[in-house]
């Protein structure tokens, strides 16, 4: 960016299960929780033993900042490299690099970035000095993924000849996809590997005001454009992903992705699927994300995000270099993973001028763009300092541990104010926590799985500190405890014992109607709990959910119960930290359809919509 109807079903309740595992609840699993607590020992929140989606990277885009870092001095230059790639810094694992359209009629210099093609069609590979020098940092540092993304394609081959507000002519379609395809091979052959490239960035938007480069791209013409780049890509033998289509709202990426990865000879093309989440979705709207991935068969990312703040994760004027903001951006990244299922996380500028009026507070004249700032006035004053964000330490709780590979773990039942994340990755644990309590808050944490053996590190930003190493939590038995600071975000990086396949038991009661979820080869319902054997499910390492009458299976004619575990993606279940129970093969939530409350009531898959007769607890 830039700047149904109900039924009703008779199920039958059945002998009790065998305990799986001692005693432990669905739900600590899920929001609820038990009753009866000692009032000195929080509720456990539980680490699922099944695996959600694997990691792919975190990263930052290079657009813009590095028209104005190429002036700075290579030292500079230098530093920010260190900051962005190497260990001691953010060690991102992806990198943005902004494929320039020119320019042409761009009116904020910064963000019109030079191209490589020539009047005459020939190319300048000495153009966009400030772009490869990065780009070539990134690959030095040894950064997986390179991607490179266009804002807006050459002038000379858009409808109004500019590199803001037009669209590709068709007829330039293939040259387009030419293009790409030879500053991909130009790259490679300096030692700078794509591996995507993203044809297009917010096809959404207008773009008309020419503050930045931007090129509209209708629904029904993206199709065309992938396959253009798709087929040079191939008969070049380029190994090189496509990522689309960068929507800058969720609902957009849900309405449109559908039709225009269905055309023939389209999705063969798409290597992952990319949204913004600009719209400030909620916990439904991330559900669709999901949903639609399944839909279509590719994992997500989440591709841009930044300029929220004034409390809230919406759009808003503001510049903020407080833990406040970062706490807000690491509620987005946890909910990107967490919700969407994302596989991977990438902001928008890793460094930016707008701090507005000082950059060591908050301000209504900056925007919260950039993790590092630089003063605007650099080339009048000399002035090459470097201000660093609250959020650059935040994106680094996650993006300095959770590597590519990792492989994330749902977890259920937080304290109010904490989320928690875990990722699983080479006999390790990486477990994220976001307090946004004002006041220390105790954190039970059960790992139903893999157990942790021992705590390895404390790592902790918060108000007065950054990526401080800080005490490591008590771990016994399968449980981690500790006291989260106020205002913090901490990952803890826990050595992990063995591959468990322990399970959480219990009912699962839904929000609105406050009965237990029943289930037999006839349907799926509600009824009023009672604790009786036909409302205890099981919850192992596959994802699966066991009751009496078997596994929970969602089938062309509804939910049902199978004797037998298939392992296929209609008997496997997410349960999210929000309360949604999320079918893998679907992308869907268990619903008590119509709203309904009493005892009978059907339940079904239906679109996760965020509404209360899709949240399910321990009673």
């Amino acid at each position: 960016m830039h700047v149904s109807q109900p039924r009703t079903a008779h199920l039958r309740a059945r002998a009790l299960l065998p305990a799986v595992s001692a005693a432990l609840a669905v739900t600590g699993a899920l929001l609820g929780s038990p009753s009866a607590r000692a009032a000195d020992a929080p509720a456990a929140a539980e680490v699922s033993p099944h695996a959600a989606q694997t990691i792919d990277d975190i990263g930052v885009s290079g657009a813009w900042w590095v028209n104005d870092l190429q002036h700075f001095d290579p030292a500079v230059q230098a530093r920010v490299a260190r900051l962005l790639f190497s260990a001691d810094g953010l060690d991102l694992s992806a990198y943005r690099y902004n494929i320039g359209g020119g320019g042409t009629a761009v009116t904020t210099p910064a963000r019109a970035a030079e191209d490589f093609l020539g009047t005459d069609g020939s190319y300048d590979w000495n153009r966009d000095e400030g772009g490869r020098t990065f780009l070539k940092y990134a690959a030095q540092y040894g950064v997986k993924d390179l991607i490179g993304f266009v804002n807006s394609a050459p002038a000379r081959w858009t409808t109004n000849g500019r590199s803001c507000g037009g669209r590709l002519k068709a007829e330039n379609e293939a040259d387009f996809a030419t293009y790409l395809a030879d500053v991909t091979d130009h790259f490679a052959r300096q030692g700078v590997k794509f591996d995507y490239i993203s044809p297009f960035n917010e096809p959404d938007n207008s773009f008309a005001d020419c503050g930045q480069e931007g090129m509209p791209v209708p629904v029904d013409q993206r199709d065309d454009i992938v396959r253009a780049l798709g087929a040079e890509q191939r008969a070049r033998h380029q190994h090189t992903g496509i990522i689309a289509d960068e929507s800058s709202r969720t609902t957009q990426f849900t309405a449109e992705v559908p039709q225009w990865i269905a055309q023939p000879g389209t999705a063969p093309y798409v290597s992952k699927l990319a949204h913004h989440t600009y719209d400030d979705p909620d916990d439904g709207r991330l559900g669709n994300v999901y949903e639609t991935s399944k839909s279509v068969g590719r994992t997500s990312w989440a591709t841009e995000i930044c300029c929220f703040g004034k409390g809230g994760t919406g759009w808003n004027q503001e510049y903020d270099p407080t833990i406040d903001n970062a706490l807000l951006m690491s509620r987005i990244v946890y909910k990107d993973f967490a919700t969407s299922h994302d596989s991977a996380f990438q902001w928008w500028v890793a460094l930016a001028d707008g701090y507005g009026s000082d950059p060591a507070t908050k301000n209504d004249e900056g925007w919260n763009d950039g993790l590092i700032y630089y003063d605007p006035d650099y080339a009048a004053n000399g002035d090459q300092k470097l201000y660093f964000t609250k959020r650059y330490y935040a994106l680094g709780q996650y993006s300095k541990f959770v590597r590519p590979g990792a492989v994330a773990h749902n977890v259920t039942g937080a304290p109010a104010g904490v989320e928690v994340s875990a990722y699983d990755r080479d006999g390790r644990w990486v477990v994220v926590v976001n307090n946004h309590n004002t006041t220390g808050t105790a954190l039970n944490l059960h790992f139903a799985g893999a157990t942790p053996l021992r705590a390895a590190r404390a790592v902790r930003t918060s108000a007065d500190e950054n990526w401080a190493e800080v005490a490591k939590p008590s771990v016994s038995g399968g449980a981690v405890t500790t006291t989260l600071a106020p205002r913090s975000i901490t990952t803890y990086v826990l050595d992990q014992k063995g591959h468990g396949s322990a399970a959480l038991t219990g009912a699962l009661a839904g929000r609105q109607s406050g009965k237990c979820l029943i289930a037999d080869a006839s349907g799926a319902a509600i009824a009023s709990c009672t604790g009786a054997a036909g409302q205890s499910w099981s919850y192992d390492a596959r994802g699966t959910l066991k009751g009496a009458d078997g596994y929970l299976t969602a089938g062309s004619s509804g939910l049902t119960t199978s004797a037998t575990a298939t392992g296929d993606g209609n008997q496997r279940w997410l349960l999210n930290s929000d309360g949604q129970i999320v079918n893998e093969a679907s992308g869907r939530c268990l619903d008590v359809s119509g709203q309904a409350t009493a005892d009978g009531s059907k339940v079904i898959l239906y679109s996760c919509n965020g509404g209360s007769n899709q949240v399910w607890s321990r009673q």
